[in-house]
């Protein structure tokens, strides 16, 4: 059966309000900062959407100054109840801007459109909306009946989920009476200075939020800044084991999320139609930049060669294409360096002998694409089996029996996430017991709500963001 042509249906990049200059944001004003501005680029077109200013090492100190005194005198002194109104406030601005930060989201990232207003930008305003609940509550949170909030908050974040990771960060910190220091990720500034202004809208007080962009140094700076209390990381796996070195014997708590290669395992009884989508919901997200992505796919033997024809004509049936096209499956790899890993670990995987096989879309002549890709006859001692790939490749192994199927998904260093597709309730549960992962879905996959908690173990991180216990991170209790 042909697939429908669709006809284009465009958002409107107007909706941005994109600027030609962002600057850093640094005790409730917008200033210039003393580092080297960089041009962000959109990855999906390759044009500079905007120059950014960058903070410098004394920027990073003026906004820790800021933070602790917004801490001492107002944040954190402030009855959890008033809390809850800035937050609630928050959420309903980042609600009533929600179209801007989408389309913004996909300029600056390259993910699609529908991703970013169905997904991203509606989960974050969640974020906001669940934690001011818990501002007047923390007595009762299980954590000591009165904790107390750390002081000032170091928080860094990735490129692939800007808004949704900086809300992730932020929420529980001030719910909790903690002020912020963030630095969003090189490559994705733009919605973290635009959730700036919403901070000024909702008339935060100054010094409570701050926002430094800028590359590698400036997250140094910060991590290394004798006067931040906690240091909160997303990203590699390489740089959290630096800071990890960097705060060890200090004062500083710290909190890690880092990368994955999720196994998605999937047994014979399971409603294979369902876990088609899943498995596409899985890897093929966001073009596949998501650290807990089930990248693995395990496969019971009887059925691998079924679920393998369903899968590819599922694969080839995703839309690649302008980020901004609400009929968009898969949209840009959010750089060139990124796009240069993907091509490097995808030509390992051919020259070490697996099968590939790449959906026939056609890629755009500008910007940085890569089209879904699934290796089969996948052995672990492979690098696509082993490293994370962080794009839109799928590694398929199989296995026989269940306990074969437990080796093979916990023969990785990461333990993030994991998913189970079978119809036994009984297996979904053993399973989940036996998986090394912090995270297991069972007949679904990616699926995220504020009130639960998430997060890995092993060389995927420590520590847990969202619900209740999340907030933990935050307190002395």
């Amino acid at each position: 059966m042909p697939a429908f042509d669709y006809a284009p249906a465009p958002e409107s990049r107007d909706l941005a309000n994109l600027k030609p200059a962002y600057r850093p944001f640094i005790g409730g004003e917008f200033v210039d900062g003393g580092g080297e501005p960089l041009k962000t680029i959109n990855p999906a077109t390759e044009e500079v959407l905007a120059e950014v200013g960058t903070a410098s090492a004394s920027d990073v100190d003026t906004a820790v100054k800021a933070a602790r005194r917004a801490h001492t005198r107002v944040w954190g002194p402030m009855p959890g109840s008033e809390r809850a109104k800035y937050l609630f406030r928050i959420a309903r601005l980042i609600q009533e801007r929600s179209r801007e930060l989408a389309v913004l989201e996909s300029l600056d990232n390259g993910k699609p459109i529908k991703e970013s207003r169905d997904s991203d930008i509606p989960t974050a305003a969640a974020h906001f909306f669940y934690h001011a609940g818990w501002a007047d509550k923390l007595g009762y949170a299980g954590l000591g009946p009165d904790p107390k909030s750390l002081g000032v908050a170091g928080q860094i974040i990735p490129w692939n989920f800007p808004l949704l990771m900086l809300a992730w960060k932020i929420a529980p910190a001030l719910a909790c009476g903690n002020t912020v220091v963030l630095k969003p990720a090189e490559t994705t500034p733009l919605t973290a200075l635009v959730f700036a202004e919403i901070c000024r809208q909702a008339e935060l007080p100054p010094g409570v939020v701050n926002i430094l962009p800028g590359a590698g140094d400036v997250g140094a700076e910060i991590v290394g800044h004798g006067d931040i209390d906690k240091i909160a990381f997303t990203g590699s796996t390489d740089v959290g084991k630096e800071i990890q070195r960097s705060v060890a014997g200090t004062r500083k708590r710290l909190t890690l999320e880092l990368g994955g290669k999720a196994a998605n395992v999937v047994f014979d009884d399971a409603p294979l139609d369902q876990a088609v989508e899943g498995i596409v919901n899985g890897i093929f997200f966001n073009q596949g930049h998501v650290c807990c992505a089930g990248s693995r796919l395990l496969v019971q033997e009887s059925i691998a060669g079924e679920l393998l024809e369903k899968l590819r004509y599922r694969v080839s049936t995703l839309r690649l294409g302008d980020p901004l096209d609400k009929n968009t499956d898969i949209g840009a790899i959010n750089s060139a360096e990124q796009l240069g890993r993907i091509r490097e670990l995808v030509d390992s995987g051919e020259h070490e002998g697996a099968q590939r096989w790449t959906s026939p879309c056609s890629l755009p002549d500008k910007g940085f694409f890569f089209a879904p890709t699934v290796f089969s006859d996948v052995h672990q001692s492979m690098r696509i089996a082993r490293d994370e790939i962080f794009g839109p490749v799928l590694s398929v192994l199989t296995f026989r029996t269940p306990d074969e199927a437990v080796t093979k998904a916990n023969n990785t260093p990461y333990g993030l996430s994991a998913g189970i597709w079978t119809e036994k309730g009984s297996r979904i549960l053993w399973m989940a017991n036996q998986l090394r992962a912090g995270v297991v879905w069972a007949n679904t996959f990616n699926r995220f709500d504020p009130t639960a908690p998430f997060g890995g173990y092993r060389e995927s991180g420590f520590g847990r963001e969202g619900g209740r216990i999340g907030l933990e991170a935050y307190l002395d209790a």
